[in-house]
């Protein structure tokens, strides 16, 4: 079975960036839906952002013009662009592809 691959979370201070890359560790012949979820101690794993395969995003009302979703094709990889960080930002972030998950990485703002 396909697994998914996470990678780029890192301690950041607020106001920082931060890129995460998502990969898949076999091929996946056809592809729907792609996203990024997060989940921060206590809560619920919450939607960020998704990107259909055409590349028609959407986002989360708390990242709206802070995080941007991206994705190439050929080979599949998901990426999402952070700006402006917030503590509020912490959590683990999960990719998602067609309903697979990955192991997640980790996101801490702080100073």
């Amino acid at each position: 079975q396909v697994q998914l691959v996470e990678s780029g979370g890192d301690l950041v201070q607020p106001g920082g960036s931060l890129r995460l890359s998502c990969a898949p560790s076999g091929r996946i012949d056809r592809v729907y839906n792609m996203g990024w979820y997060r989940q921060a101690p206590g809560k619920q794993r919450e939607m960020v952002a998704r990107i259909t395969a055409a590349g028609w995003p959407t986002y989360a009302d708390s990242v709206k013009g802070r995080f941007t979703i991206s994705r190439d094709m050929a080979p599949l990889r998901v990426y999402l662009g952070m700006t402006s960080l917030r503590p509020e930002d912490t959590a683990v972030y999960f990719c998602n592809i067609d309903n697979v998950w990955g192991q997640g990485t980790q996101v801490t703002v702080s100073s």
